[in-house]
């Protein structure tokens, strides 16, 4: 409970007074397992709204405990540049889209940004 709170009264400073307040953005990192997946997921997070920026770098060395096992991999890292308060909702979208059983997905705030550049990000994420 305590965490919707926190996104809830972020929002609403933000709202009220046109700052920028600590831990409104953040940045999601998603593994996929290649870059068609990665494009197709990106694409999809963009058209719901979940973010308004998806970079996708290219072929990142994984190394990973799997069922008690050390697995190695190449995957595709998406940077998931979205608002706090999306991050519940873009991580069950993940959960029903992504191939992977446990996908990936972890978030660190953005702090602090260019304030043009979050003005930015948060017109990309305005529902229609």
């Amino acid at each position: 409970m305590y965490p919707m709170l926190r996104i809830f009264s972020l929002w609403f400073h933000s709202s009220l007074t046109r700052s920028y307040v600590s831990g409104t953005y953040s940045i999601v990192f998603v593994n996929c397992p290649n870059e068609q997946i990665a494009r197709d997921i990106a694409r999809a997070i963009l058209d719901k709204k979940l973010a308004a920026s998806v970079n996708i770098l290219p072929k990142t060395s994984s190394l990973y405990f799997w069922k008690g096992e050390i697995e190695e991999s190449t995957e595709i890292l998406l940077l998931i540049k979205t608002k706090t308060s999306k991050i519940s909702r873009l991580s069950t979208y993940m959960r029903l889209a992504h191939p992977f059983e446990i996908p990936e997905v972890f978030s660190i705030p953005m702090d602090p940004g260019d304030a043009r550049y979050l003005k930015w990000l948060e017109e990309g994420m305005k529902e229609n």
